[in-house]
């Protein structure tokens, strides 16, 4: 196996770390996931100590009354409280920097850190310091109505479609604006985008607080973009309303002798599948090897989300390969896709536009591979490890200094 994080000792600056990684893994794989595998290997490429403090939300079908524990603990978890009282006494680490934390975890762990002395940098991967559902998404339209400790309207709105997960969401999110749990623990929150950290903002976060720590790709580990026109428009995500299924439907309907390849789980009976134009092909959830493969012998790849999005890694994925990304003009999108440059943003929810879009890049196949080097480049130039890390040490120190 190729090493993916060689020892590199000159892409830090200061002493060694001892870093505490902190993710509660979700029940299907999520980008997340890998964005914490990345991290944790390059921290330790760098000779930095990584220890971490690890949940899975799998592991609920194992545990007695496990929906029930996960419901109350995600709103404070004392036992997890106490877990993590051990492990900081035990590991004594630098820095704690926390990545997901519901179901298992739950904030309650935070004043912990606090108590020990420890500065910690929450990496936020989605909305749900403002959302209890982290989406902002209500009904398939945008809705911040619970941002500034409005988090009962989750509730309210069912925002989970299950009454009594939406309460749960609307409960946790309550407990942790109420007691404090993230603005009097956190030291410092590093957001993925602009556009992300202005939502924080507006919530009443200290900006001074908020750093910018896009997500990045180890492109030694990426195979070299591959020539050539490509066969199929792509998507890669779960086939669902947020990801924007209906509207990409619609288009694909619009473009009958454009090929459509979409990887990512689905279910057999579901509308959207039983409906789809011949055109489209579902392929299911796929591992790294083969949707790299989808990917590079794709014209195009498209994200239609009709939600705010993070930092999407497909999106990534694909400039890393050379193939231009047709997204919404929505959330921070836009900040990663420059339009006619790396690829083009449509108007969130308009399959017709989205049509035109991907018809034109079916056309003028060196415009496509255009994009797409433009793509590859710029994720060499913006989103390499290097750059990543020269943001991450960036806010470890600025932590560490405030501490002293």
């Amino acid at each position: 196996m190729p090493v993916l994080f060689p020892r590199s000792r000159d892409l830090f600056q200061g002493d060694v770390m001892k870093v505490a990684l902190v993710h509660n893994a979700y029940g299907r794989p999520s980008g997340e996931e890998t964005v914490v595998a990345f991290q944790k290997g390059l921290l330790a490429a760098g000779g930095h100590e990584v220890v971490t403090f690890m949940r899975g939300s799998a592991e609920i079908g194992t545990m007695p009354w496990g929906r029930a524990r996960a419901f109350f603990g995600g709103m404070y978890n004392p036992f997890s409280r106490a877990a993590f009282r051990q492990f900081l006494v035990r590991e004594k680490p630098d820095i704690v920097h926390i990545h997901n934390l519901f179901p298992l975890i739950s904030p309650a762990i935070l004043p912990e850190c606090k108590a020990n002395g420890i500065p910690v940098v929450m990496t936020v991967h989605n909305y749900r310091l403002v959302c209890p559902t982290g989406l902002h998404l209500h009904q398939g339209t945008i809705c911040e109505r619970c941002a500034g400790g409005h988090e009962y309207w989750c509730f309210f709105n069912n925002c989970e479609s299950q009454w009594t997960k939406s309460l749960g969401y609307a409960l946790r999110g309550m407990v942790s604006e109420r007691l404090g749990l993230y603005k009097g623990n956190v030291s410092l929150f590093a957001t993925l985008t602009a556009f992300q950290k202005q939502r924080l903002i507006d919530a009443g976060f200290d900006p001074e607080r908020i750093c910018i720590i896009p997500n990045a790709l180890d492109l030694s580990a990426t195979p070299p973009p591959v020539a050539g026109d490509g066969d199929y428009c792509a998507f890669v995500g779960r086939v669902s309303v947020e990801k924007g299924i209906t509207v990409l439907l619609h288009a694909a309907r619009l473009c009958p002798d454009i090929p459509f390849r979409l990887a990512g789980g689905f279910d057999e009976g579901s509308p959207f599948v039983k409906n789809a134009p011949e055109n489209v092909r579902f392929m299911g959830h796929m591992t790294a090897e083969p949707l790299g493969r989808l990917i590079r012998q794709s014209r195009m790849v498209v994200l239609p989300s009709v939600w705010f999005e993070g930092f999407p890694m497909t999106v990534l994925e694909s400039m890393a390969q050379a193939r231009p990304v047709i997204v919404s003009a929505v959330g921070g999108l836009g900040e990663i896709v420059e339009d006619e440059r790396t690829g083009f943003l449509f108007t969130m929810g308009d399959g017709v536009q989205l049509a035109q879009k991907i018809q034109h890049l079916w056309h003028h196949p060196d415009l496509a591979a255009q994009m797409g080097q433009q793509g590859w480049e710029k994720v060499r130039q913006d989103y390499s490890r290097e750059k990543y890390l020269q943001r991450l040490t960036a806010a470890y120190h600025k932590v560490l200094e405030e501490k002293k």
